[in-house]
């Protein structure tokens, strides 16, 4: 038997088939595509959002337009109400309340008595008084008899001289002694006159605090007024104005006056005097105003708006008070300038309106300023401007 002839072996350096080499070189190219636009797609994100994040970094502004003054200004500010005349009555001696006649909203005349206190320490006092005018009065007509009966003992010559003038000199002192007893007895019965207590003026009773039985005057644990009156046929309206405005308000100027509790009516009060004075905490002065108050509508111790209707500025600016920026170097607001840069203006603020401000130098009517700036905005900040603010 012959044995099998062994299987030709195969080189390593045998080439690979042609179709397996395509394949391969087509997977490779693709690869790097992938990896390209992968890596081209990575950097367009980039790109973009360090775009975007630029363009939102610059902030946007909104800019107004500066106003001419109007011809007139309204100054409104609060005041308020006093009466014409107005009285706490005290107790001028101590006692108790015997009874009272009128109670708040009491209209009253002028003396007319309002309440009564009992004073049995004082009525004590009184009849103290009579009985040492009366021991002082007795005293007086017997040394005033016995200076006169040595007198005529004088003219036969009886006594001395000196003797005479003894005499004449006690009786002076007697006299003396009646006077002063009579004064004591005088300041008692006034103070007695007390005990009533009276309205000082015409007007309404406005305070009652004393019930029958009280102890009051200067006798009292705690004092307090027994009533309150008030004349309030007239009012007194007190408001501070502005230092600056102070050259512009003048007596027998008119204003009118607006209360919480008569909404839409309007009350016309004559400023009647000014302080004359800046009080140096509040940079105001105060104004007095006076109001006719026939039927008692206005009410002492309330409070009122008054409007001053004032002379204008055209030629002045006035801006919103939105657009004011408030610094270590003072009110500022600010302008775009050509490169889209913020330039700061220092202004000098006039009247104060509330949402408008007047400005007297530093912009001009016709300047688009910032509005609604923030607190962060600096000078050459580079910002975006959006639409403009007409309000």
């Amino acid at each position: 038997m012959h044995d099998a002839a062994p299987a030709p072996a195969v080189s390593a350096d045998t080439p690979a088939p042609k179709g397996l080499k395509i394949a391969g070189l087509t997977a490779a190219v693709l690869g790097i595509g992938i990896v390209g636009v992968g890596t081209l797609t990575r950097s367009h994100d980039v790109a973009a959002a360090a775009s975007w994040s630029t363009a939102n970094a610059i902030p946007t502004v909104h800019l107004v337009a500066v106003k001419n003054g109007a011809a007139t200004d309204a100054l409104d500010l609060p005041a308020t109400l006093e009466a014409w005349e107005a009285a706490r009555l005290f107790p001028r001696i101590s006692g108790y309340v015997r009874s009272w006649s009128q109670d708040i909203g009491a209209r009253v005349a002028a003396g007319q008595p309002l309440g009564v206190v009992d004073t049995p320490e004082l009525d004590e006092q009184i009849g103290q008084a009579r009985a040492a005018l009366a021991s002082a009065l007795a005293h007086e007509k017997l040394a005033r008899s016995t200076a006169a009966r040595w007198a005529d003992l004088l003219t036969s010559s009886s006594v001395s001289k000196q003797e005479v003038d003894e005499k004449n000199g006690d009786l002076a002192v007697k006299t003396a002694g009646v006077a002063e007893a009579r004064a004591a007895l005088s300041r008692l019965e006034a103070m007695k006159r007390y005990a009533v207590v009276r309205a000082p003026f015409a007007g309404v009773v406005t305070a009652r605090n004393a019930e029958v039985g009280d102890l009051v005057g200067p006798g009292a644990a705690a004092q307090a007024p027994m009533f309150g009156v008030a004349d309030t046929h007239r009012i007194r309206v007190y408001v501070n104005v502005p230092q600056s405005l102070s050259a512009t308000i003048k007596p027998g100027m008119t204003a009118t006056l607006n209360v919480p509790a008569y909404p839409g009516r309007r009350f016309t009060a004559t400023v009647a005097g000014l302080s004359s004075a800046v009080d140096p905490q509040s940079g105001a002065f105060r104004v007095q105003l006076l109001a006719d108050n026939p039927d008692g509508i206005l009410k002492p111790g309330g409070y009122a708006q008054v409007r001053f209707d004032l002379p204008g500025h055209p030629g002045v600016a006035q801006v919103p008070s939105s657009a004011i920026l408030f610094g270590p170097d003072g009110a500022q607001v600010a302008t775009v300038g050509p490169q889209g840069r913020i330039m700061m203006h220092r202004v000098q603020i006039g009247q104060d309106d509330g949402p408008t401000v007047q400005i007297l130098s530093g912009v001009k009517p016709g300047e688009r300023i910032v509005d609604n700036p923030p607190d962060s905005l600096a000078k050459g900040e580079l910002v975006r401007v959006g639409a403009d603010n007409h309000g």
